[in-house]
């Protein structure tokens, strides 16, 4: 459970590691347009090694509530030319999409890691992780789709579904051939959950650790910390103003056991980590070559 198998990096879990998230994309919620060019996504992500991510995560298609699909060969000219420059970084580089094409075209570039929010389930998706043999792959929850998720959400219980789907998804994928030592599981916050379900789950987060398989968590920018932070204002204040509630979530989501925290805000994040070590261990997250 603490370490993690990639394409080209054997991935040292054993303390948290900070996965920075880059959007090329024109519409994401947070940061929609910023690093929308193959040369403004590279020098973001030249800048969030330099903040202290360990690992990076592209995509190329919105997920947010509502957003419409992004046509495949769109979402190949958006993510493919920063890909090419990601993987000679030096560091674990994921690909965030749930299509087949984008996957195999990805990883015959080099990327170590497929994030995928429909956990594999679409067409052709399993089978492009099974048939690499070493990529990474991270399986997410979701309740619908990006679509439909917000307007009608789960109901119930929401760690309990989120564990025996999590559990099925690997169960699934491992019956393909993959090892365990390659997957690891995100629990999905705000993709399809109410906020009182999000907060559940990172208040119950130890519960999604039971199967043993590494726990990425994504609650960086979240409308939920939005919520969280709107109190009695008319509205809840944007993304880019919840960056110490997204840092307050992240640490306590490693509190609970997570091994990867997925965030836009990296300096801060890592410099929260910097003080949570000093309690636990001083040495940081590792990747060596596999």
């Amino acid at each position: 459970m603490n370490r993690w198998q990639t394409t080209r990096f054997d991935v040292d879990l054993t303390l948290p590691c900070v996965m920075g998230i880059v959007n090329v994309t024109p519409d994401s919620f947070s940061d929609g347009g910023a690093h929308a060019t193959p040369a403004a996504a590279l020098r973001h992500c030249e800048q969030l090694l330099r903040d202290g991510a360990d690992m990076l995560d592209i995509g190329g298609e919105s997920t947010r509530p509502g957003s419409p699909p992004l046509p495949l060969d769109q979402e190949l000219a958006r993510v493919l030319p920063v890909l090419a420059g990601a993987v000679k970084l030096g560091v674990p580089v994921s690909v965030d999409t749930y299509k087949a094409e984008v996957m195999q075209a990805a990883l015959d570039l080099g990327a170590d890691i497929v994030n995928d929010v429909w956990a594999l389930r679409q067409p052709g998706a399993a089978d492009v992780v099974a048939r690499h043999g070493r990529c990474g792959v991270c399986l997410m929850h979701m309740h619908r789709d990006p679509q439909t998720m917000q307007a009608a959400p789960m109901t119930g219980d929401a760690v309990p579904q989120v564990l025996q789907f999590l559990q099925r998804a690997a169960h699934d994928l491992q019956a393909l051939g993959v090892e365990k030592s390659r997957i690891v599981l995100d629990p999905g916050i705000g993709f399809g959950k109410t906020v009182a379900q999000n907060f559940a789950l990172l208040a119950r987060q130890r519960e999604l650790l039971a199967p043993g398989y590494p726990l990425l968590a994504g609650w960086s920018r979240k409308s939920s910390l939005g919520a969280a932070l709107q109190g009695d204002a008319p509205a809840p204040p944007p993304p880019a103003e919840r960056v110490v509630a997204s840092v307050a979530a992240a640490l306590l989501a490693v509190e609970r056991g997570a091994r990867i925290v997925r965030v836009h805000d990296v300096r801060e994040t890592v410099q929260a980590l910097a003080v949570w070590r000093q309690i636990f261990s001083p040495s940081p997250c590792g990747s060596g070559l596999g």
